[in-house]
């Protein structure tokens, strides 16, 4: 007897604790409506920090438009779009594209309500009394009698749309989430969500870096209001993706709390701000979500909700390596030990702690599939297709197949074998494998079932070829427009009986040489899986006549432009020859072969790079041996030793050698007297004065052996520097003495020379040696008669230089 109410007693126990565990009827709006939750809309007073001017309340007593019950919105304050709406269909958010209705951690809520919309304030006008809009919706939770010890957990996530506002933080848009008892509001639960701003006065900017450190990202989608506020960027909507979070009801069993969640718009009103919120329905107490069956080396995700304002510790099985740890979520890296994982997470309010007991498996491995088929299409039909996965670890997901390799169809089929069959085309066929849910899915390696069309031989060309004896070069049969692969060549001597070459033949191209008469060729060609197919038949006849043979040299060769080249000929078997272009060759002969071997020299001497063809034949044969020689001729070199000009005596002065183009040459100067190198483009030349002038000639010399050659006289005057300024021109367009220029000797540096007219004015100035005046100022003819001239510079030592006079201008 004692024993049956020991059970009953325990029993007693189990029920009373499942009671204290179980959560408030439709909290998480599982009735798809909003009964049980009282509602209220409103909106601040404009001017205020967050003071909040007219409402209306809904409670949770009666049935709409009073209360909440039997409806599933509320409407804006003053509006009729929804303020407040129970979602029961899931969809992507058209800001932050997350999904309305969450799955976290493997859990789906079924259920959310979206607090808010994109709504800036209720008469879409603004004036000095309205303010922003603001929405709420809360839960009086009674909190089931019993130890305060044994948790009593409420989980709620959160996703958010907050339009960015240059306001003070207090009064941008927000969401906040108040829990409150009969004495006050419990601070530990409590949460405010907002994007933080920066600046003083009436200048505030959205702390960015702030934003996205809490979560935030740029939506980019433009907001749908023009709040008149130019400074506001067209992107300005921001969002927050789902979010859970955990509170523990413990220290207040058997008390009221209330849960209040709201969506404010700012105070001004012309930004919004809406979120969702979604609850479980599981009130026992922590929880860590997670495989409870984890892959070895593979990264697996532990977490558990967030407690505001909390501290989170975490125990994993030895051995195991935490690849990240992010509070309230891990990564971690588990070896082929199981064990157990513990969660703590702690704030003022709160202390909960839980674990869960993991299992490992090793990692996938896919395997291969067996079963490669070729077949000929067509040739058996709706043929069957046996596939085998081996060397797996892990179970079937199912099979895709794909006819390139790339794009994959799945077929609904999960196991190790299966068969195919109406296969059209080739096709590759792998299986996907998952070992135990926590491992990645791989992919076997691929079966293929080849499926080939027709075989095609296709056609011998040319179909008729003649040969002469030891001929070898134009004897090739070619096949073309074959399909498959070719398995032999075949000939015949009567096109009745064929015999295979041997060897064998697998190439398109095939050699004709040691026959004895007229012979027939053809190919056979299949693909795998299908009958073969023979090409046409290729005819080739016999002349008893030998081919013409001989050496032709040089192959080709490059010379010189303007240098001649023997091409010769040796022919050991000919009666005659023709060259393509005899006209630009010296001493090609006549065409006629007297004896063999015949000797063929030829010079040619091309202005450009040219082709010579030899066609050499044979009589009795009538296949020509044809070769060809080609001759490439380099562009012409020329090189500029410069222009002619005078120093004085020991006056050094660089020459300067310039190419045609721009390969590389090397260079000869000489006489070497006078020269610091000889070897270079651009010596420097000192002459002194027992020399009257001297002529320098300048070779370049390139890689092939072409070679160019200048010269340039250099005059010495022995007086040392000086500037000569003729006495007199005649600028009458004759040529002679046309202008007036200075022989300028030994000046290096500040040269001018000016000439001036009969009034003093100047009516020439040229600092460029060499340089004249022709007679002209200003566009026009100056008249005959006297000038004067100025002119000065510097020599190479440094001396000044001045020379002054007049000079006659003749017409």
């Amino acid at each position: 007897m004692k024993y049956l109410v020991t059970i009953i007693l325990c029993l007693v126990e189990l029920a009373a604790l499942g009671q204290n565990q179980t959560c408030p009827i439709n909290i998480n709006f599982s009735e798809s409506n909003l009964n049980h939750w009282f509602s209220y809309t409103g909106q601040f007073q404009r001017n205020s920090s967050r003071d909040k001017g007219t409402q209306t309340f809904y409670d949770s007593t009666s049935n709409f438009p009073n209360g909440t019950l039997g409806t599933n919105i509320i409407p804006e304050f003053g509006l009729s779009n929804n303020g407040i709406e129970v979602q029961t269909a899931n969809y992507k958010d058209p800001f932050g594209d997350f999904e309305t209705i969450p799955t976290i951690n493997g859990y789906y809520y079924g259920y959310s309500v979206r607090v808010g919309s994109s709504t800036i304030n209720s008469n879409q006008t603004r004036n000095t009394n309205n303010g922003g809009l603001f929405r709420g919706l809360g839960y009086t939770i009674n909190v089931p009698a019993g130890a305060s010890t044994e948790p009593y957990v409420v989980t709620y996530a959160y996703a958010m749309v907050l339009e960015s506002a240059s306001h003070v933080s207090d009064q941008v848009p927000m969401f906040t989430a108040t829990l409150t008892t009969s004495t006050g509001t419990i601070d530990c639960a409590n949460a405010m969500y907002y994007l933080p701003t920066n600046g003083a006065g009436n200048n505030f900017v959205l702390d960015v870096a702030a934003a996205k450190q809490k979560g935030f990202a740029l939506s980019n989608v433009p907001s749908p209001n023009a709040n008149g506020n130019s400074n506001d960027p067209q992107l300005r909507v921001w969002t927050k993706g789902w979010t859970e979070v955990i509170f523990d009801l413990a220290p207040y069993r058997g008390q009221q709390v209330t849960l209040t969640f709201e969506a404010d718009n700012c105070v001004p009103s012309g930004h919004f701000a809406y979120a969702y919120v979604a609850l479980k329905n599981i009130c026992e107490g922590l929880q860590i979500a997670g495989p409870i069956q984890a892959c070895v080396n593979g990264d697996q995700t532990y977490s558990i909700p967030e407690l505001t304002g909390g501290t989170y510790t975490w125990t994993i099985p030895t051995g195991w390596k935490m690849v990240t740890d992010s509070g309230n979520i891990i990564i971690v890296k588990p070896n082929a030990n199981p064990g157990t994982i513990t969660a703590r997470a702690t704030n003022n309010c709160a202390d909960l702690t839980t674990s869960v007991n993991v299992v490992v498996s090793p990692p996938t491995i896919a395997g291969a599939v067996l079963g490669d088929s070729a077949v000929c299409f067509g040739l058996v039909p709706n043929q069957q297709f046996p596939l085998q996965l081996t060397g797996n670890l892990g179970n079937v997901r199912t099979w895709i197949a794909s006819t390139d390799g790339i794009n994959w169809n799945p077929i609904s089929e999960n196991g190790t074998s299966i068969s195919v069959k109406n296969v059209l085309t080739t096709t590759y066929y792998k299986a996907l494998v998952q070992n135990g849910p926590a491992c990645n899915v791989d992919s076997s390696s691929a079966a293929i079932i080849t499926i080939n069309y027709r075989s095609v031989a296709g056609q011998i060309l040319p179909a008729n070829l003649d040969i002469c004896l030891d001929q070898n070069v134009d004897n090739i049969l070619k096949l073309r427009g074959s399909s498959g692969t070719v398995l032999n060549w075949q000939k015949s001597i009567d096109q009745i009986s064929w015999l295979n070459q041997l060897p064998t033949n697998n190439d398109t191209l095939q050699s004709v040489i040691g026959l004895n008469g007229r012979t027939y060729f053809r190919a056979i060609v299949s693909k795998t899986g299908c009958p073969s197919d023979t090409s046409t038949i290729a005819s080739v006849g016999i002349f008893n006549t030998p081919f013409p043979k001989a050496q032709i040299f040089p192959k080709d060769t490059s010379v010189c432009y303007g240098t001649p080249v023997f091409i010769s000929a040796n022919i050991q078997t000919g009666t005659s020859y023709t060259w393509s272009n005899p006209s630009a060759l010296f001493n090609g002969g006549n065409g006629t072969v007297n004896g063999t071997p015949f000797l063929i020299s030829a010079k040619a001497a091309p202005a450009k790079s040219t082709q010579y063809v030899i066609s050499i034949a044979n009589a009795g044969c009538p296949n020509l041996l044809t070769d060809t020689i080609r001759v490439n001729v380099t562009t012409p070199l020329s090189v500029n030793a410069g222009k002619d000009t005078s120093v004085a005596a020991n006056q050094p002065v660089q020459l300067n050698a310039l190419v045609s183009d721009q390969r590389t040459v090397s260079y000869q100067w000489s006489p070497s007297d006078g020269l610091d190198k000889t070897n270079i483009a651009n010596p420097i030349a000192t002459i002194g004065s027992n020399r009257d002038n001297i002529r320098y000639t300048v070779t370049a010399l390139d890689s092939m052996g072409c070679r160019a050659v200048d010269n340039m006289l250099i005059t010495i005057f022995k007086n040392g520097a000086d500037i000569f300024v003729p006495t007199g021109f005649t600028p009458n367009a004759d040529g002679k003495n046309d202008q007036l220029r200075p022989l300028v000797v030994g000046i290096t540096k500040n040269y001018y020379f000016s000439v001036y007219n009969r009034w003093g004015q100047q009516v020439f100035l040229t600092t460029e040696i060499g340089k004249g005046w022709d007679g002209i100022f200003q566009g026009k003819a100056q008249a005959s008669g006297a000038y004067v001239f100025l002119a000065e510079g510097t020599d190479f030592l440094g001396q000044k230089i001045i020379r002054k006079g007049t000079v006659v201008m003749i017409r």
